[in-house]
């Protein structure tokens, strides 16, 4: 480096509007968080219903059952992320989403209802180790992870809030069904989005040379 040359900056605060692969990923996650939040609490409110002297000890269930996949699968998430490929492991997490809201509309089955709840730890799982790194390999070169982390953690707590309110309002007057086929419908927009609009962040280019027009 010659004498008095300065290193480059990190990039302005624009790069989050800018990165085309940071804008579509927030999009994405918002509107997987927005159909993921509220699945928990409505498949308790089920279960309390039908079996209200075990509604606690059914959502713990629900809880452990779920932390106890989510753990091989974020292991298995890490080894393989380099050799496999952000996208398709991303696309499965993505996908076992509205398969899980449309199989809760099946039976009101207790067991039914946890052994759904199951497919909760793959996606967390996944979405937990590989969100990170999708991140990273966008914002590389930028200096600008840690806001892009930010940025990211504030779209995925406006989809997870919203859906509350939304979920709550749907279960008053149409009931449980129909809330878990709408929130299924926004994981489906959700894989289709990322499925056409989002490039494979581990190979080629950094992502982050690629803008919005």
């Amino acid at each position: 480096m010659a004498s008095g040359e300065k290193l480059p900056g990190p990039a302005g605060y624009g790069i989050l509007f800018k990165s085309r692969p940071l804008v579509i990923f927030g999009l994405c996650v918002m509107l997987f968080h927005f159909a993921n939040a509220p699945l928990l609490p409505l498949v308790g409110q089920k279960l309390a219903a039908a079996h209200p002297k075990e509604a606690t000890a059914m959502m713990s269930a629900c809880i452990v059952a779920a932390q106890m996949v989510m753990l091989p699968f974020a292991l298995l998430v890490g080894r393989t992320a380099d050799s496999w490929g952000r996208k398709p492991l991303f696309l499965t997490g993505f996908a076992i989403l509205p398969i899980r809201a449309a199989l809760y509309t099946f039976s009101d089955n207790s067991i039914w209802l946890i052994g759904v709840q199951l497919l909760d730890g793959v996606g967390a799982g996944i979405f937990g180790a590989l969100a990170p790194l999708v991140i990273a390999d966008i914002m590389r070169g930028t200096g600008r992870y840690n806001l892009a982390q930010g940025a990211i953690a504030t779209v995925q707590g406006i989809g997870a809030s919203l859906s509350g309110l939304a979920a709550g309002e749907i279960v008053d007057h149409f009931g449980y069904s129909a809330t878990f086929v709408t929130l299924g419908a926004a994981a489906l927009i959700a894989l289709i989005v990322f499925t056409l609009g989002m490039p494979e962040t581990a190979s080629g280019l950094p992502p982050s040379h690629q803008r919005l027009d």
